[in-house]
Order: C-alpha cells, then structure tokens, then sequence
C-alpha cells in the first residue's frame, strides 16, 4: 500500500511541468497525427487514434519516463507499404499493427532490447535518411492536388505527368505552408509551433476563398469502438513478415529516442520495457483502429524542454487529443491535403541524418558504403530488407578489418623484433621445432589467415600452436584449429598447443577438437611447451644417433 501511494505521489511530483510538456507535445502532435494518417492510407482518423492509444499506454507501460509516443514518418511509410499491398482489406492491416505490437512485447520480454542498440551508425543513418526522402517524394503529388503514386520510383517516373497536370490552388496552399514551416521566426517558434501555425492559418484561408482542392474528409465524432481484426490462418501466415518489420522498425524508432531522452535528461531508460509498453500501446491502438506508433524525437524533446519528466506528460498529450477528437473533430474536414503534405515534407527533411551527411567526404569508405546500400535499398527496394543487408554488409566488413589485425608469427620463418625466447631453440634444431603465435580476435574471419600460414612448414617435426592470448574462439576458430591440428598431424609432425585457461581447453575437448592431440599435448606455459619439444627432438636425434653407430 506504501509503495502504491508513493508511486502516484511520484507521478505527480511534476504536475506542473508535466501539464505544460504533455499539452504542447499535444499541439505538436496533433496535425502530425493527421498527416501521418493520411499519408498511412488508412486516413485521418487512424492517426489520430495512433497518436492517442499509443501515446497514453506507452507512457503508462514504457521504460522511459518522458518520453512521447505516436505516428512516425517510419512506422507511416511501412504501414503506407501494407496498405497499398493489401487496399481496402482493414482488418488485414490492423490484425497485422496488432501483431507487431505482440511482437513488441516478446522482444521486451525476452531481453533483446539491449541488442537493438548495437545496429551499426551508418545502417540508422541510411535508413533514416532514405526514409525521409521517401517522405519528401511521396508528398509531392499530395502538394501539387494530385493522388499519391504508391512508391517514391512511381513518383519520379510520372514527373513529366505531374507538371501538366496539377492544381494551382492546392500547390499556393502547398506553398505557404513550406514557407510557414520551414521559416517562421524562432520567436514565434517558441509560442506556437510552425505545423499548427499552417494546419490552422492556411486552412482558413482554404475556406475563406472556396478554393476547389482535395481535403482530409470528415473524421468521425466519439470515441472508437473496439473490433478484434479477425483473420484466416493464410492471412495470418502472410502477415507474419510484415508485422516483424514493423515491429523492429519500431523497436529501433523508440529505442533511439529513448537515448536521445537519456542525453536530455541525464537518466537511463529501461530499453527492454520500453519494447514493452510500446508492444501494449500497439496492440491497443490496432484493436481501436489506429496505425502502429513509436517514440517520437521531436515531440518528446519538445516535452522535456518544455518541462515534462514523467509519464504523466504522454498521458497528458493523449488525453489532450482525445478531447480535440471529441469536441473538434468536424472542423478537421475542412483541412486541405496540400497542407498536410507541406507539413510531411519538413518532417522528411528533418529525419534526415545531417550529422553523417557533413562528414562524408571523410567518413570510412565501409561505412559509407553500407550508409549508401542501405540508403539507395530503403528509398527503391525493401525497408527491411535494406536494414537486414546493411546489418550483414557491415559485420562481414567489421569481421574483414578484424581479421587483418591479427598477428601470426611463425618463428623461424620470419625475421621480426616479435621473435620470442623459443627462437634459439629453433636454431639448435635447425628449425625441426616451430611456434605458431597467434595474437588479436582469432573467430571465423581470420581463420583461413591461420591455416594459409601454418600450410607449408617442411622440414618441421614439432609445432607448437601458441594460443596463450587468445580467451575464448567462435566455432569456426575451433574448426580451423582442428584442421591445422589433422593437418600436421597426416604430415608426421607433432603439435603441441599452448591454450589460455582450463576452461578454454574444456570448451575444446567438449567440442572433439582436442581428441586428434590428446591432453597430454595440451599445456597453459609456453615455455613447457618448449621444452617438451625439445626433448622429443633430442630424443629423436639420440635414437638416430644409436642407428648409425649400430649400421
């Protein structure tokens, strides 16, 4: 009961703040919500109800605290995806936003949110940048009064088309809303923001001039009833793959302002029940008919330097949509769909990643080669599938560079200052005794490095394999091992291995790695090693010796 009361007192430790965070992200949200729907393809009133379901349970369920969830350019332009692979088929699209919110919480559940963070910078920033220039082409036709061609490749190729044919009236209201956006004074900025400023001023002169051009459509009065999207068995098994990229996407989209919230308010966020609350969020939202959300960065900075800190601000911005949707829902019919572009086309230019695009001329040339596969991929192909090549590309890039540091010295065979003490045994034995060192990450990527070094030792009767600064080995390490060990082994040379710990040398025999050596060639001292090696030789030369005396 104590912990209950001071939980709610908690909640309202902020009231203050909260209230004035939670109502101006509102604000903000507000003609978002609308142009991401729109632009969804499911109208409307499903981003708004996007915008009020997922907002309110991601704050409630969420692991970061001030954070503001709903529509984004993302999450619209896969579901925009969906929609126009599946038209008219609304429960299909629902059953499949409902699906990704239960994917959500699974990942939560289950921990993985702790690896999302570990996707590679230039597959994010491909990603997001080739989302907003998809936002960008997508809401041309929309600005100019024309119907949204499906796919940015669509758009370009009936440019010519689109210059002949669109409506002057809505391309002035296109017009003033650019200009109201992308350059309203900062002064103004900071009292009422730029999308509210067009979706309201340039609405009214819209109605007040009769212009003839297409609007959003009359949204529905009240509150949404809820509907269970019931689908069949091959339904469902078709949408499996739509609903893991959205949810992903989605995953990664929160994820990543939930660290730009950390850097703002100098906390840490709970990723994997942040993964949670946006699953809950989704999956309501979907059962109410709205499109899937995620964490918002621009909303949720507005709300932190607003003076937001708890989860009370997110459910305050629902809470403030929601009484829009019952009280003002008539007068968004009235709004024009060249302003609703207008306001998309600053939201596409804001998402993309300027930060990697200043320093390209001297970015690595493997990072930007993925930022630009994954780049060209999102904007003409696959968004997950650009997401999953540009993942693949950069760790067999990374296992690439990898495998260049490592160091193989093969005493006796190379004059370096690396040279170890064991040399001058070498020399004794006119090289009959040999040690492999191997220094840095040895895993599937510098195997092969190993075996080209070790392939050719003549003249060699005993190879020590010095592994004593190598901790642990993936399973292609191991079975480049085995090999070298087989190797010399069918080539009458004896090894001895030198491992780092007992438990490394466990790991191996449990793998039968260690089965063509036997334990009693396995040792943790190099030097031991040696030694070994050296009375196996003298003992052979001694043998020889005997032979010759008794011929």
């Amino acid at each position: 009961m104590r912990n209950t009361l001071g939980s709610f007192k908690n909640l309202f430790s902020n009231f203050k703040g909260d209230l004035l965070g939670g109502l101006t992200a509102g604000v903000i949200a507000l003609p978002l919500a609308l142009a991401f729907g729109v632009a969804s393809g499911v109208g409307a009133a499903a981003g708004l109800y996007g915008a009020i379901f997922v907002g309110l349970f991601a704050s409630i369920f969420g692991g970061t605290k001030p954070q503001i969830s709903g529509p984004t350019g993302p999450i619209t332009v896969v579901v925009a995806a969906i929609v126009a692979s599946n038209p008219g088929n609304l429960k299909l699209i629902f059953a499949t936003i409902l699906l990704a919110g239960l994917f959500q919480i699974l990942l939560g559940i289950s921990k993985v949110g702790n690896l999302i963070r570990y996707v590679p910078y230039p597959v994010i920033s491909g990603f997001m940048s080739g989302i907003g220039v998809i936002i960008i082409i997508l809401q041309i036709n929309p600005l100019l009064g024309l119907d949204v061609q499906g796919t940015p490749l669509k758009t370009i190729m009936s440019f010519g088309e689109i210059l002949t044919s669109f409506n002057q009236q809505s391309l002035i209201l296109g017009a003033l809303t650019l200009l109201i956006v992308f350059f309203t004074p900062s002064k103004i900025r900071l009292l009422i923001p730029p999308p509210l400023i067009a979706l309201v001023g340039v609405t009214l002169i819209s109605v007040l001039f009769a212009f003839d051009i297409k609007t959003i459509g009359e949204i529905p009065i009240g509150f949404p009833n809820i509907q269970f999207p019931l689908i069949s068995f091959n339904d469902l098994i078709k949408i499996v793959p739509l609903a893991i990229t959205v949810a992903i996407l989605g995953a990664v989209d929160s994820l990543l302002t939930s660290l730009v919230s950390d850097s703002l308010t100098k906390t840490t966020h709970k990723s994997n029940k942040e993964l949670v609350g946006q699953g809950i969020g989704n999956t309501v939202s979907a059962l109410f008919g709205g499109i899937a959300g995620a964490g918002a960065t621009m909303r949720t900075v507005v709300n932190i330097k607003t003076g937001g800190k708890t989860p009370l601000s997110g459910v305050i911005h629902s809470i403030f949509l929601m009484t829009i949707l019952l009280g003002a829902a008539p007068l968004a019919s009235s709004i024009p769909m060249a302003v609703l572009a207008g306001i998309l086309i600053k939201v596409g230019f804001d998402i993309i990643d300027y930060k990697f695009i200043k320093v390209i001329s001297h970015a690595p040339r493997y990072d930007l080669a993925v930022m630009l596969l994954v780049f060209t991929l999102t904007v003409f192909d696959d968004l997950i599938f650009a997401v999953g090549a540009g993942i693949v590309l950069s760790c067999l890039l990374f296992a690439s560079k990898i495998s260049k540091k490592i160091k193989i010295t093969v005493n006796g065979c190379q004059q370096t200052s690396e040279i170890l003490s064991s040399e001058h045994i070498e020399e004794l034995s006119k090289y009959k005794i040999r040690m492999v060192d191997i220094q840095g990450e040895f895993f599937f990527g510098s195997a092969s490095r190993v075996l080209t070094r070790v392939d050719d030792l003549l003249g060699t009767k005993c190879l020590i394999i010095n592994c004593e600064l190598i901790p642990d080995m993936d399973i292609s390490a191991v079975f480049a091992l085995e090999d070298i060990i087989v190797r010399m082994r069918d080539k009458g040379i004896k090894v001895y291995l030198v491992l780092a710990s007992v438990n490394v040398a466990k790991k191996l025999l449990r793998l039968g790695v260690l089965k063509p050596i036997g334990r009693d060639n396995i040792f943790y001292d190099k030097h031991k090693a040696v030694e070994k090696a050296h009375d196996l030789i003298s003992g052979e030369v001694q043998i020889h010796e005997k032979e010759e005396v008794t011929v």
